[in-house]
């Protein structure tokens, strides 16, 4: 893990008959967030019964976390999928830049700041 790069963790549970509207709206952001500057990743893992979503997004660094949540993606798209999902969890791992980690917060995200690791040595 490198100490410039933020990750999410985020965990959704699907709205029953809603998956096809979901996987709909995860393609558009997908889409939308392979566009940005400094998204790493941005995967998506579907549980067995299809009744929960896990995202994990890794970001370059601070600039590239608040580019995300200023854009269209997070503007746009994301009020659309919490119509057919139920936000369950919201994990920051990093630094966010203190304008990014408010608004993380305010949306219930629980922020881990990085502290150590291989990635503070290199």
């Amino acid at each position: 893990m490198s100490s410039k790069q933020v990750y999410f963790l985020i965990d959704l549970a699907v709205h029953d008959g809603k998956l096809d509207e979901f996987a709909t709206t995860v393609r558009s952001m997908s889409a939308g967030t392979a566009k940005e500057s400094g998204a790493l990743g941005y995967e998506w893992f579907l549980s067995n019964d299809k009744s929960t979503c896990r995202l994990l997004e890794t970001y370059a660094n601070t600039e590239a976390v608040h580019a995300h949540l200023t854009g269209p993606v997070v503007r746009e798209l994301v009020p659309k999928l919490l119509t057919y999902a139920t936000l369950k969890r919201f994990e920051v791992y990093g630094n966010p830049d203190a304008r990014s980690a408010e608004r993380l917060s305010s949306i219930g995200a629980q922020i881990y700041g990085h502290w150590h690791g291989l990635g503070s040595h290199r």
